[in-house]
């Protein structure tokens, strides 16, 4: 039973509740780096990597720190630093790994630390219920997993089709974001399909 919760929260932040194109978060980056595949696969990565790590430690912090110590009002600041330790760990790892991809990505590495995605998905874990159960923990970093597996999805698909857009024949005026927030749009409406998903 515990096994297929896991799985519908999974499928549910993957397809049904997508950060990006059901609840709006994480737009910067989605605009920002969607224009070439090979970025938007290594932003999708450590979106993914920055989401499941800051699910576990904002989880663990939040309940066993900031709730005992009634300071829960603390929660987005706490979250914030948590998550910004994270990303300069990725940036450093990135950097050293493939210089190339670090380059291309630029300025939307650091922008992770300001994803709202990435603080809505810590957010949400503290609110779905997840701290009063025996897997609360598993849960919410499965959460976590499924928002940046959404976050990549919903990033290579807007990547391929602007690829497809730079040599589409689009009159002048709708060229460059004006196709761009149409093809959100349209993306949006098709993954509201996904809400009648029985799982």
């Amino acid at each position: 039973m515990e096994i297929k919760a896991l799985f519908v929260i999974l499928i549910s932040t993957i397809f049904i509740n997508n950060y990006v194109l059901s609840q709006m978060l994480g737009l910067c980056p989605f605009l920002g780096v969607s224009r070439k595949l090979d970025s938007a696969l290594g932003m999708g990565l450590a979106v993914i990597f920055v989401m499941v790590m800051a699910s576990f430690f904002t989880f663990l912090i939040y309940k066993y720190v900031l709730i005992p110590f009634d300071i829960a009002y603390l929660r987005t600041i706490a979250f914030i630093l948590v998550i910004a330790g994270l990303v300069q760990f990725v940036e450093m790892v990135i950097e050293n790994i493939s210089p190339v991809l670090y380059h291309s990505l630029g300025i939307f590495l650091p922008l992770i630390t300001t994803n709202c995605a990435v603080l809505g998905v810590a957010v949400l874990n503290t609110e779905a219920g997840f701290l009063n159960g025996n897997l609360g923990l598993l849960k919410a970093v499965v959460q976590g997993l499924g928002a940046g597996l959404g976050f990549t999805l919903a990033l290579l698909l807007m990547a391929g089709i602007r690829e497809r857009l730079e040599i589409a024949d689009i009159p002048e005026n709708l060229k460059g974001l004006p196709i761009t927030f149409i093809t959100a749009g349209l993306m949006a409406m098709a993954f509201l399909g996904f809400s009648g998903m029985k799982i």
